[in-house]
């Protein structure tokens, strides 16, 4: 019985081993299989090559190595296995035409037997270069392009084998900040190199910086060897400030990286802040700006590749520009003593200190918004009714009301710029920080909670359009032409309707109130011509004669009859008034079917201030 017993024992003893044995095989087959299938799928994608083309190496360019970075982000989203080629043409190192012709030749033999399936240009100098030997080197090869400027994609060699997306640098936008920032601010220092890249920067400031140089006195330190420049930005005026463009070579042809280089060495020396183009050189010492975000534009370049990799036609894809952003650095800020509440609305910033009741408020910011925009309703109704009666009560307090009226304007744009601006992006902010800090919240939850940072940005923006039509800042800090430019220039951006401007002899000095008259008049021209005359042009001309300004506002519209009975608008009575305050004259001529004309004329010196 013993032996009985122990022979079934070792029977079962058998079994067990063998059932575990025979799990694990089964278990390693599963895995060799899965293992088997998922190399088989990897290597059954299919290959396609792409070449990305650099005008800098991506070791001694920090804004290359962002473009390359972001571009392999943007490929991720082609069903392909990519054989990813980088090259450079170092048009900095090597910028003689002998040069670059045999850095052309090389890679024509490089590739000639491996001919990529797109190729990929991060840099003006690199597009250029496609340009030239794109029809003699890689025929029939889609091209996308990044990294570069509005003025090389209007080329006319671009046919219908490119597309891309390109930067938009806009240094008026950086230089109006500024000027918020800092008003009392009168020379401006642009800094440069001498390479071909930097030269086409400073043509392209001096060209955005034309309008204020009324106003401004603007320094051109671009054709200095760096100790000479450093030495330079030591003893700047107090009221002054710095646009940095971009040094990768000086003028005794030394050669630098500019964001991990050049910019540094200018931040240790200026004695100014220093405001740069794009967000490479943001994080070293610099305020900011209004800034190319080269990260963007490589994303959208990646993502515009796979879709020609997966078929689509280049030139069926539009050219995109990509948008800039105002993006500051806190530290340099607060070294200079930059008030954030100054800054546009919607801007980015970064290294910012946040108390912990401006990280917690979001929960509650919404009912003060509201409540806050209640009393001030009231408040606008109340005092709206106070001055119709006082105008009833008595013409002559005419100029009391306009003068009221502008004060209101300037306080209401001033607490929806400097306050609910600002705390709607501390709205956002904390919309982000729930969201982040909320990761197993349900989907829809977080879609309601994007989509609640997406309204608060969009009113934001808005607030701000409406802040700048009660008051313009470029009016005050710059003076009337620049003033009256800038409005016709937005009004043309807003409503597709064309404005002609020009100016002539017009002094720099003008009474605030001449020009706040004739500001207005303008603006309340504009939006008659908008409403009522159907015009599709218009032209805005100011002349000084003597003592005497004179504007002019036509247009080719409607017309209409100036003869007929009835009072006029309150629009064209109101310009009327503003013209008898500073002791003007407005007239208007205007028939049906040929359009109109108004005619306003105003002394430079005024005998007594308007009340």
């Amino acid at each position: 019985m013993i032996t009985a017993h122990r022979t079934i024992r070792e029977h079962r003893s058998d079994q067990s081993h063998s059932g575990i044995l025979w799990h694990r095989l089964l278990l390693s087959a599963a895995v060799i299989l899965l293992l088997t299938q998922a190399i088989a799928s990897h290597a059954q994608k299919p290959v396609r090559r792409v070449l990305i083309l650099n005008d800098f190496d991506s070791v001694s360019s920090p804004g290359i190595a962002l473009l390359d970075q972001a571009i392999a982000a943007g490929l991720e989203t082609a069903p392909y296995q990519i054989e990813l080629y980088h090259e450079s043409i170092e048009s900095t190192l090597f910028p003689d035409n002998a040069s670059q012709q045999r850095i052309r030749d090389w890679y024509h033999t490089k590739y000639s037997d491996r001919k990529p399936d797109v190729i990929i240009t991060a840099g003006p100098a690199s597009l250029r270069y496609m340009l030239q030997a794109h029809l003699r080197s890689f025929p029939n090869i889609p091209i996308v392009f990044c990294g570069t400027t509005e003025e090389m994609v209007r080329h006319p060699k671009l046919d219908d084998d490119f597309t891309g997306v390109f930067a938009a640098a806009q240094p008026e936008k950086t230089l109006l900040t500024a000027l918020k920032l800092q008003p009392r601010t009168s020379h401006v220092f642009v800094v440069g190199g001498v390479g071909r890249f930097e030269r086409d920067l400073e043509a392209f400031a001096k060209e955005s910086f034309r309008n204020y140089e009324s106003n401004l006195e603007f320094t051109y330190l671009t054709e200095l060897e760096m100790p000479e420049l450093l030495e330079r930005l030591k003893h700047l005026p107090d009221d002054s400030i710095v646009y940095h463009t971009a040094i990768t070579e000086d003028a005794a042809g030394s050669h630098f990286i500019d964001a991990t280089q050049s910019v540094p060495l200018i931040v240790s020396a200026a004695n100014a802040p220093i405001y740069v183009i794009d967000d490479v050189d943001l994080g070293r010492g610099t305020v900011g700006g209004y800034l190319i975000s080269w990260e963007a534009d490589g994303r959208i370049a990646g993502a515009i590749a796979a879709r020609v990799l997966s078929g689509a036609k280049p030139k069926d894809i539009p050219v995109i520009k990509s948008n800039n952003i105002y993006m500051f650095d806190g530290r340099a800020m607060r070294r200079w003593g930059l008030k954030e509440e100054d800054l546009p609305a919607g801007s980015t910033i970064l290294f910012r200190r946040l108390s912990i009741l401006e990280r917690t408020k979001w929960y509650w910011i919404s009912a003060l918004i509201i409540l806050t925009l209640s009393i001030i309703a009231i408040d606008r109704r109340s005092r709206r009714k106070q001055l119709r009666a006082a105008r009833d009560a008595q013409l002559q307090l005419s100029g009391l009301l306009i003068s009221s009226q502008e004060k209101e304007r300037s306080r209401l744009a001033a607490e929806l710029h400097d306050d609910f601006s600002q705390r709607l992006a501390l709205l956002a902010l904390g919309l982000e920080n729930a969201e982040e800090a909320l990761p197993d919240f349900p989907r829809s939850a977080k879609q309601q909670i994007h989509e609640l940072i997406n309204s608060a940005s969009e009113i934001g923006a808005d607030i701000h359009t409406v802040s700048h039509r009660l008051h313009s800042a470029t009016l005050e800090s710059l003076g009337l032409v620049p003033g009256i430019s800038a409005l016709c220039k937005e009004f043309n951006g807003r409503h597709g309707i064309e404005i002609n401007f020009s100016s002539d002899n017009i002094p720099k000095d003008i009474h605030s109130d001449v020009a706040l008259c004739l500001f207005r008049i303008v603006q309340e021209s504009l939006q008659n011509l908008k409403k009522h005359s159907g015009a599709v042009t218009a032209e805005v001309k100011m002349r000084g004669t003597g003592d005497r300004l004179c504007v002019s506002i036509r247009d080719e519209g409607k017309g209409f009859d100036t003869k007929a009975n009835g009072e006029p608008g309150l629009g064209i009575r109101s310009m009327k008034e503003r013209a008898r305050l500073v002791d003007g004259q407005l007239k208007i001529y205007s028939e049906p079917g040929k359009g109109t004309r108004v005619e306003v004329t105003v002394p430079l010196q005024l005998k007594d201030d308007p009340c």
